[in-house]
């Protein structure tokens, strides 16, 4: 009886083993995927802020030309 709780026992802890590796495996790719947007976010907010500063330099459309 000794020997099969050892072998369950053994038999648990490779299940766990690769559950802790798929995990493992998922976090990994997670973190890929947050820097990946991470990245992506921050050059959208360069972008906007890059597009409203040169939209302030410009004149508005609405505005009427000195000439008036």
């Amino acid at each position: 009886m000794n020997e099969d709780r050892i072998i369950d026992i053994e038999i648990k802890l490779a299940r766990q083993e690769d559950l802790v590796e798929s995990l493992n495996q998922v976090v990994y790719q997670q973190q890929k995927k947050i820097d990946e947007l991470a990245a992506l976010c921050a050059a959208l907010a360069r972008r906007t802020r890059d597009m409203s500063s040169s939209d302030s330099d410009s004149r508005p459309a609405d505005e009427k030309p000195p000439h008036y």
